[in-house]
């Protein structure tokens, strides 16, 4: 084996170029490893655990290259590096799909603002490093532009003044942290490919809103506008801001008859809040809090759901439109045994779902059972790398370490298609999958496939390559969980049927109630 290690000052591009850059190096035959990144504090420290030794003088504005090959194809990796980089960083014809004309495209939102016609964009989409972010968005706001912020991990004080320069000019911020929109048809950010419909979205969930788009897609509905808030706009300190401006700006929009307003649980005080602008409103409004446990205290809050799939399925009587048969794709072979469950799950609230299905029916206490639910999209894994809906290096290598562990018996993860995520995620999941599952015979695996037929991924495609895997497959992601707990409550069920029971003792009938009773609880 050769390595190779080596800095370009000032030589940018952005993380989700080196990554594709990074993923095509690796994969040529007799490359070991291979990292295209900018030398941030994180990338040096990946960098390093590959084994590779960065020069100190590298620094975050630097690009780091380094590979480690076999003898015979190391020299062919570099070239191919190299064209790979060129090839990322050519710019679009002049006058061909993407070209930017006789005009070269502007570097500040300003810049870029001051091009645009207040007749001919309503929105700007800022995707920078999040500290970076704020004076962007003030940017666009003083324009008159409303503010999309893809960027995570933006200081709370500036979201919060960014949030109420907004109001105070008849905008919306919808971010930081917001993955997901749809804005006249358009989809910003990740996005599936739905039709024009009846329903509006708030959501303060951007997997959270695509498995609900999803669901409605699969029964024939399509959808309005999705305002994405972020994740922390119902917070105690944010207090719905964006929110209360996203429901009102719904209810005005004579397209929207019904309005979803998606989140993982707010804060108490700011729940009363929304709900109570929601019951002003002319149009209905539906809340779909999953992990919440709403929708087990049926008449506190009409229309709470605590199940996404369930709130979909309201939506839909509300709509006087029939509920459908949501679509599942079973795994080839009969499902096995069970023990342990691992959830890896690059959505947030899909994760947060999956554990309330998953406690309501083996109890909260799952940790103690040897059960846990990750979500890798969460800003202590994203933070300088991309999402685990574009790059799946985290979550592989996470689902190696759990099907080598004998304490996991099933494996549930959520696969989210759509515009911005993997071109094909089931090329790289299916076979750890299959891998998997073919060295332990007593290990069981679990897909929920968020998606739409039309997304380019292809839904059905996607589908049938995770089966042939050897998953079952669930388009509902409440579903997912619910089979993926059923099958160790299958396990618990025929353990139990070895024991002696024509003859129990009372004490045995008493042991056996309160194990019971431990259970429910």
């Amino acid at each position: 084996m050769k390595s190779w290690v080596e800095v370009r000052p000032g030589a940018y591009h952005d993380s989700v170029t080196l990554m594709r850059v990074s993923r095509r190096l690796g994969g040529r035959a007799g490359v070991a490893g291979a990292m295209a990144a900018m030398a941030t504090e994180l990338n040096r420290e990946v960098l390093e655990r590959m084994g590779f030794e960065v020069p100190a003088e590298a620094g975050p504005g630097d690009l780091v290259v380094a590979i480690r090959a076999e003898d015979a194809a190391f020299d062919e990796a570099r070239h191919a590096l190299d064209d790979l980089l060129h090839e990322a960083a050519r710019p679009a014809p002049a006058d061909g799909p993407g070209g930017w004309g006789e005009q070269a495209p502007a570097r500040t939102t300003a810049a870029a603002a001051a091009r645009v016609e207040a007749s001919e964009a309503s929105i700007a989409l800022l995707s920078v490093p999040g500290p970076h972010v704020f004076p962007e968005a003030m940017d666009a706001l003083d324009a008159g532009l409303n503010v999309m912020i893809f960027s995570d991990n933006v200081p709370l004080d500036q979201e919060i003044e960014l949030k109420e320069t907004a109001a105070r000019r008849g905008l919306i911020v919808l971010g930081p942290d917001c993955g997901t929109a749809v804005i006249g048809g358009a989809g910003l950010g990740f996005a599936n490919a739905v039709e024009p419909g009846p329903v509006g979205m708030v959501a303060a969930s951007g997997t959270g809103a695509q498995q609900l788009m999803c669901l409605l897609d699969t029964a024939g509905v399509g959808v309005s506008h999705v305002l994405g808030v972020g994740g922390r706009d119902l917070s105690r300190q944010v207090s719905g801001r964006s929110a209360l401006a996203a429901l009102a700006a719904l209810d005005a929009d004579p397209a929207t008859e019904v309005i979803l307003m998606v989140s993982k649980p707010p804060a108490p005080q700011v729940a009363d809040l929304i709900r109570e602008a929601a019951r002003r409103l002319d149009t209905p409004v539906i809340f779909a809090l999953p992990g919440s446990g709403e929708g087990d205290r049926p008449g506190e809050y009409p229309g709470d759901r605590g199940d996404l799939t369930r709130a979909a399925e309201e939506t839909l009587e509300r709509l006087g439109r029939p509920v459908p048969q949501w679509p599942s794709w079973p795994a080839p072979a009969p499902a096995r045994r069970a023990s342990g469950l691992r959830g890896l799950f690059a959505g947030g609230t899909l994760r947060d779902e999956a554990e309330a299905v998953i406690g309501d029916a083996l109890g909260w206490d799952l940790a103690a059972h040897g059960h846990s639910l990750v979500d890798f999209g969460d800003d202590a894994y994203t933070r300088g790398r991309a999402h685990p809906m574009i790059d799946p290096t985290l979550r592989l290598a996470a689902l190696a370490e759990q099907a080598a562990d004998p304490g996991c018996g099933v494996l549930l993860l959520d696969v989210v298609l759509g515009y911005g995520a993997d071109p094909d995620p089931a090329a790289a999941l299916a076979p750890a999958i299959e891998k998997a599952l073919r060295d332990r015979d007593d290990l069981v695996a679990v897909v929920s496939l968020c998606g739409t037929r039309a997304d380019p991924q292809g839904r059905e495609q996607q589908a049938n390559a995770l089966c042939r895997a050897g998953a079952t497959v669930f388009l509902s992601n409440a579903a997912a969980a619910r089979h993926a707990a059923s099958l160790v409550q299958a396990r618990d069920g025929a353990d139990a049927q070895t024991a002696p029971s024509a003859t129990r003792t009372a004490r045995d009938a008493a042991q056996t109630a309160r194990n019971a009773s431990r259970r429910a609880t």
